[in-house]
């Protein structure tokens, strides 16, 4: 059977899609959440319509650093030694869906093999081309691939990637995720749940390790946050693990003071859409902001060294390579970088789950 294993609220935004589609074709499936970020990804189960997991792994608190995320990924391969035929049903010819580049992900091809089941990664072939930037994100997708009989790509570029890695490439012909923002946007009409601001506004969203980790580093983020709220109202997204640092370095209430910048905790996906395509425009560090923005042809300055997606470079999106001449540019004139909606004819989901049914059948 098609089990798939995802742990993030990222992941569930991009897989939602699949479970849709393969619960409305009647296939069953085996939800297995690894529980990393469980209190974040509640509403989207209704908000999406798909099912609960039918497996947790784990059910405490969210995991947002780097030393949890590693003994709870031991704990958790201990647990699927141990308990390997009760996660998989007994299955023994299945095919274990993984998405993207996070612990779930190395998690779930991890205990996909030590079962006996088949990789799918979905997502697959990206890559920085720098081990550092972002990380653990590139480490872990080349440690993916690695484990992979089945590689969902999201373009050409991404086969490319993967010469000489031995799993089937299969070309999706774009991102699961333009799969959930149609989806959202459909059902976003008519039942908003925030207050949209009535005066123009920017989305500020930080959170990887290389932009919080250090003070230096955050301090930067900051002086950048208040150079734009110099000329914009900036609503700025709290991550978890941004909020904490901000707060340990004493950088939170200086933002907070800022007339000029509203400090939000994480909005629902369906909320952050219908936000995110009223914004002037972004300035973010998060993948799949790049890719949303892409499809909507919403400007972005990407305040990264590098990426390891192509969309919108040199169209909507500017990549920072954290150079402060790059940064003023962009924002001497963010409206020279909006770009008509993308608009794609066929669906990545579907797709996938057309490749995925006949290789288990």
């Amino acid at each position: 059977m098609i089990h798939i294993v995802i742990g993030t609220k990222a992941q569930l935004i991009k897989m939602a899609p699949i479970m849709k589609l393969l619960r409305e074709k009647g296939i069953d499936y085996n939800f297995i959440s690894t529980g990393q970020h469980k209190h974040t990804i509640s509403e989207m189960f209704t908000d999406f319509q798909i099912k609960h997991p039918d497996f947790y792994l784990y059910e405490g608190k969210d995991i947002t650093s780097i030393h949890q995320m590693v003994l709870w990924s031991c704990l958790n391969l201990l647990r699927t030694i141990q308990q390997r035929d009760r996660i998989f049903r007994g299955d023994k010819k299945g095919i274990v869906l993984v998405h993207g580049d996070t612990f779930s992900t190395l998690l779930g091809a991890l205990m996909a093999k030590l079962a006996g089941l088949k990789v799918a990664h979905v997502e697959s072939g990206l890559r920085s081309f720098q081990l550092s930037e972002p990380f653990p994100e590139e480490i872990i997708r080349i440690l993916t691939f690695h484990f992979s009989d089945y590689m969902f790509c999201p373009d050409k570029n991404a086969v490319t990637n993967l010469k000489g890695y031995k799993g089937e490439k299969v070309n999706t012909n774009g991102n699961t995720l333009y799969d959930a923002m149609r989806i959202g946007i459909e059902n976003s009409h008519g039942r908003r749940r925030i207050n949209i601001p009535k005066r123009p506004y920017v989305i500020g969203t930080i959170h990887r390790f290389e932009n919080i980790q250090t003070h230096r580093s955050l301090q930067k983020v900051v002086k950048i946050i208040e150079r734009i709220a110099n000329d914009h109202l900036v609503i700025f997204v709290l991550h978890k693990p941004t909020h904490r640092q901000l707060k340990k370095y004493g950088l939170l209430k200086r933002l907070s003071l800022n007339p000029n910048i509203e400090l939000h905790e994480r909005y629902s996906y369906f909320d952050f859409l219908a936000l995110m395509s009223q914004a002037r425009f972004l300035v973010s560090d998060g993948g799949s902001n790049q890719e949303e923005c892409y499809y909507l042809g919403k400007p972005i300055l990407l305040l990264r060294g590098a990426t390891e997606r192509e969309e919108g470079l040199g169209q909507n999106a500017l990549l920072s390579e954290h150079k402060m001449d790059l940064i003023e540019k962009f924002l001497a004139s963010p409206e020279y970088f909006a770009h008509p909606p993308k608009s794609y004819s066929h669906s990545p989901s579907a797709k996938i789950v057309d490749a995925c049914f006949s290789f288990v059948n």
